[in-house]
C-alpha cells in the first residue's frame, strides 16, 4: 500500500511519536509511507527513517480557515495521483476536513485517527469529515465520539497506541541515570518528571503545588518538567510564587524521551483529561513508577497500586501524598516500574497497533 499521513506539524509531542512508531512499523512490512505537514523539529527523524515528508500550508488551528486547507488540499491531490497513494490517514481536526476533500476529489479512503476529546460544537456535527472510518485510542475517546459526535460504533476501530519497548528500556539500563541528570542540568536528588504540552488540562499547576508538600518529607527532591505550551509564563510565576525555583526544572522540548526518562525516579500524570497518555505509556515502558489522575484512558494503563498509582485529578494533597510514598519506599518504587514495563509490552506494544492499523487499512482498500 502506498499511504500518506496528514498532520498539521511534525513537532515533537504524542502525534508525532505515533506517526513515526507507525510509519516506520509499516514500511518494515513493506508499505510506501508519506507524510503531509507544515514542517517541524522532527521533519528528520522521519526523512532517516525512510518517510518523505511534503511541506503543505496546514499551519493553523482553525477548522474555518479554508485557504490554508484548499491550497493544502491542492498540493496533495496532485501528490496523491504522481504517488499513487491508496489511502490518507489524517490526524487533527483540521487535516480531517483536508482529508475528507482529498478523498472525494481523488476517490481514495480516508481514515482518521481521534488522540483525544474534542470539544463539542455544531460545525464538527454538522460537518463531521471522520473519513470512511476513525481510529480511537482508548475506549473513552471511543465513547466520547459515539456519545458527543453521534459517531456509529460500526465505523470505529479501537486501536490503542503502541510504544516499542527495546527503545525506552534500553537506555534506562546502558547509561548512568546519575550522568544524564548532569547533563540535563539537574541537582542531585530523586526527580520527579513529566514530558507534556504546557496546557492547563495536563494538570501542572497541580503537580507543582504538590513538589511544595513533598519536600517537607522530600527536602532534595526536584521537579523536572519537559514541554512547552502557552501554560509556561503561568507555570513558571507559581514556581516563584512558592519560591521553589532551585528545585523545579523546565526544558522546552528534548531530542530523545528515552534518555529524558532516564533522568527520572517517578513519572508523574496529573491531567485533567486525557485520551491515553503517550507521555505515561512511555514511561511504563521504561519501567519508571508511575502516577497520573483518575481520569480517560489513564484508567486504561494504570491498575491502582500494580502498574502505577491513581490520584484524584486536581488535588495536590493527593498527589503529594503518592510522590512521597514512591520516594521513601524502594521496594515498592521496584515493584510498580516493573508491573508497568511488563503491562505495556503485553498490551500496548508497536507491532499489535501496526498489525491492527495495517488490517484496518487493508479493509478498506
Amino acid at each position: 500500500m502506498n499511504i500518506l499521513f496528514i498532520s498539521t506539524h511534525l513537532n515533537t509531542g504524542g502525534i508525532t511519536s505515533y506517526l513515526l512508531t507507525l510509519g516506520k512499523g509499516l514500511r518494515a512490512r513493506g508499505h510506501r509511507v508519506y507524510a503531509a505537514s507544515s514542517g517541524g523539529e522532527r521533519v528528520q527523524k522521519f526523512e532517516e527513517a525512510g518517510i518523505p515528508v511534503v511541506r503543505v500550508p496546514i499551519n493553523t488551528k482553525s477548522e474555518a480557515n479554508f485557504l490554508k486547507i484548499f491550497a493544502t488540499v491542492r498540493i496533495l491531490k496532485r501528490f496523491i495521483r504522481d504517488n499513487n497513494i491508496h489511502l490518507v490517514h489524517s490526524h487533527t481536526r483540521v487535516t480531517q476536513v483536508a482529508g475528507y476533500f482529498l478523498h472525494r476529489l481523488c476517490r481514495i479512503s480516508h481514515v482518521s485517527t481521534c488522540h483525544g476529546f474534542f470539544r463539542v460544537r455544531l460545525f464538527r456535527r454538522i460537518f463531521p469529515c471522520w473519513g470512511n472510518r476513525v481510529i480511537a485510542i482508548s475506549e473513552p475517546v471511543r465513547q466520547h465520539l459515539i456519545r458527543d459526535f453521534g459517531i456509529s460504533p460500526e465505523s470505529i476501530a479501537l486501536i490503542y497506541n503502541g510504544i516499542d519497548i527495546n527503545r525506552f528500556s534500553a537506555v534506562r539500563e546502558k547509561k548512568d541515570t546519575g550522568i544524564i541528570k548532569k547533563q540535563m542540568g539537574v541537582l542531585p536528588g530523586p526527580v520527579v518528571g513529566i514530558i507534556a504540552r504546557l496546557s492547563d488540562v495536563k494538570g501542572h499547576v497541580y503537580l507543582i503545588e504538590a513538589m511544595k508538600r513533598v519536600s517537607d518529607t522530600v527536602p532534595n527532591a526536584r521537579l523536572l518538567i519537559i514541554g512547552d505550551g502557552k501554560m509556561k509564563k503561568r507555570l513558571v510565576e507559581k514556581v516563584q510564587a512558592l519560591r521553589m525555583e532551585s528545585s523545579v526544572y523546565f526544558i522546552p522540548e528534548v531530542e530523545d524521551t528515552a534518555e529524558a526518562l532516564a533522568a527520572m525516579d517517578v513519572f508523574v500524570m496529573p491531567s485533567l483529561q486525557e485520551g491515553l497518555g503517550l507521555g505515561l505509556m512511555e514511561a511504563m515502558a521504561a519501567g519508571l513508577p508511575v502516577i497520573g489522575s483518575d481520569v480517560g484512558g489513564i484508567r486504561s494503563l494504570i491498575i491502582r497500586e500494580k502498574t502505577g498509582i491513581l490520584v484524584e485529578p486536581g488535588n495536590p494533597v493527593s498527589i503529594a501524598s503518592a510522590i512521597t510514598d514512591v520516594l521513601t519506599d524502594t521496594l515498592k518504587a521496584e515493584m510498580l516500574g516493573k508491573n508497568a514495563r511488563k503491562f505495556i509490552q503485553s498490551n500496548f506494544n508497536s507491532e499489535t497497533m501496526v498489525t491492527h492499523t495495517e488490517k484496518l487499512y487493508a479493509s478498506l482498500l
